[in-house]
């Protein structure tokens, strides 16, 4: 995935905005954008994700008796950290499809703790500016704890910036994660 020049460029999507600059235009801060399966587009800050892989699911061990939200373990670089599925960690309706030849893992660290969030599709690297981040405030969604705000790309779309000290501090992935 990372040795696709595709990857950082984001030259295969076809959904540019001014607020999605590729990476020949710097300005702002570098994030990783992606989508659940329901297809709600979200992005990561690049400074807090350790890794983006695309292991086979059977690289990721199964462990009995933990939330049901995590998919189990998955060894980055010698080190075994818990997989989450992300889409079911933020409520989300529509589960991740498992049975595929790839699931796409983010990696994300604070301090000594990491975890695994496997997402739909990983859309590349954009610099996005954080000057044009729009609070949330939406009780309804459950997702709304997770985030740090949005980016409005169209009338109709948004780009929702995740906050990764929320999702590693989450009471929903029980005490096995942390």
């Amino acid at each position: 995935m990372v040795g696709n020049p595709d990857f950082l460029t984001g030259a295969n999507v076809d959904d540019q905005s001014p607020e999605l600059q590729e990476l020949d235009s710097p300005e702002g801060e570098m994030h990783l954008r992606f989508y659940l399966p329901s297809g709600r587009e979200l992005a990561l800050p690049a400074v807090v994700i350790r890794e983006v892989t695309e292991p086979s699911p059977d690289r990721i061990t199964p462990v009995p008796n933990v939330s049901p939200l995590l998919l189990g373990t998955l060894n980055i670089r010698g080190q075994v950290i818990w997989v989450a599925e992300l889409g079911q960690l933020l409520g989300e309706p529509v589960p991740l499809n498992t049975d595929r030849a790839e699931v796409p893992v983010i990696a994300i660290e604070e301090g000594d703790t990491m975890l695994g969030l496997a997402v739909a599709r990983v859309a590349g690297m954009y610099w996005l500016d954080p000057d044009n981040i729009e609070a949330v405030s939406r009780s309804d969604d459950p997702v709304g704890e997770f985030l740090r705000g949005e980016w409005r790309l169209s009338s109709n779309r948004t780009l929702q910036l995740l906050d990764h000290v929320a999702i590693l501090r989450s009471n929903r992935l029980g005490q096995s994660a942390a």
